[in-house]
């Protein structure tokens, strides 16, 4: 679950790695990337929306938008949420490796 238990009075903390903040600057859809940081900004405000557990911590927000988008989030006490990478769910053409910026 990734919002604290108890009634949230207070703004979640959202922390960013560099390489979830190099795949966000590295997006050249625009419509795509505000939908991303309204995604992020209903997390901190502890609307996670369509949000499953993948284990070890590990959260995939779901973004439908354009061919989908996703989020990879862990939790960091109380109330900071960390987003670690981000990814688009396209398909790749086949050679190119991994999808979106997953590590």
């Amino acid at each position: 679950n990734l919002r604290p238990r108890g009634t949230i009075r207070h703004m979640i903390e959202i922390r960013k790695t560099d390489a979830f903040a190099r795949w966000l600057d590295g997006l050249h859809d625009m419509q795509a990337r505000a939908h991303i940081q309204v995604a992020v900004e209903r997390l901190a405000a502890g609307k996670a929306g369509v949000a499953r557990q993948l284990g070890q911590g590990v959260a995939e927000l779901r973004i439908d938008y354009g061919g989908g988008y996703r989020v990879y989030v862990t939790k960091s006490g109380y109330d900071t949420l960390v987003l670690l990478v981000g990814g688009s769910s396209k398909p790749q053409p086949a050679g190119t490796g991994s999808q979106g910026a997953r590590a």
